[in-house]
């Protein structure tokens, strides 16, 4: 047989397999409250149990780029649950990003989380006691919420979601804090990024804060087209990766 041929047979077997190994999401539905809220699963190939995580949306809503992360952290091996807090409604522009954003009750979106994270217990191949949180933009400070709201929450992190400083309402969190900002961000200064460490640290949390001096908010996101840091995002994905290793999988 030709030598080029048997590459390229060689280059789809590998591909096949990779894909046949792949994570793959699906639509789920479960009860928040009186309500029924969807959300996309990923689960990894393997026997498990895996440690699982919450995934929250920018405010831009449940788009591919979350679900995208989703499944990366899936392929990571994260039973992930990326939820959808705007009830299937996606923005294509700011604009509407900022009115469902305005528009989406509080104490619903914290409803939400906490039924997602009475949700993922209940997967076959998911850890009960290896449960985080990871979020971006609007879905960073719902992250925190949840590590507010659920005592046994193992690890959380924050990707330029606003934050508390309240060291009373600090000392609820018992999970490990991942938060990632960038310095130019004018939505979160980095001066209420450096009080927010401080009252972990003196409160006896355990909390690691990255800064990227030069990026804005959204730095993360290829789609952020004047403000995205390819170098910035990459790094930032490095240390996720390697916080959750530490928090969730030892």
């Amino acid at each position: 047989m030709n030598p080029l041929k048997n590459i390229a047979l060689g280059l789809l077997v590998i591909v096949f397999a990779l894909a046949s190994f792949a994570a793959e999401g699906k639509n789920v539905s479960y009860k928040s409250g009186g309500e029924t809220v969807q959300g996309m699963l990923y689960t990894p190939p393997g026997k498990g149990p895996f440690p699982a995580i919450i995934v929250i949306h920018e405010y831009w809503g449940l788009n591919e780029w979350v679900k995208e992360q989703a499944s990366k952290l899936s392929d990571q091996g994260y039973v992930a649950l990326a939820v959808d807090l705007y009830r299937g409604t996606v923005a294509d522009n700011p604009e509407l990003a900022h009115q469902l954003m305005r528009g989406l009750p509080e104490d619903r979106a914290k409803r939400d989380l906490h039924a997602a994270f009475e949700f993922l217990p209940t997967q076959p191949k998911a850890r009960k006691d290896r449960i985080g949180s990871i979020g971006w933009c609007m879905g960073g400070g719902y992250s925190l919420d949840v590590a507010l709201q659920e005592p046994t929450l193992a690890a959380d992190v924050i990707h330029y979601g606003h934050l508390a400083t309240d060291s009373e309402a600090l000392n609820k969190i018992n999970a490990a804090i991942l938060g990632i900002f960038g310095g130019n961000d004018q939505g979160i200064p980095p001066e209420s990024v450096k009080m927010f460490e401080a009252t972990l640290k003196q409160i006896g949390k355990r909390v690691e804060i990255k800064m990227y001096p030069d990026a804005g908010h959204g730095f993360e996101n290829p789609n952020n087209k004047a403000g995205y840091r390819p170098d910035d995002a990459a790094d930032a994905w490095k240390r996720t990766i390697t916080f959750l290793v530490d928090t969730l999988k030892k």
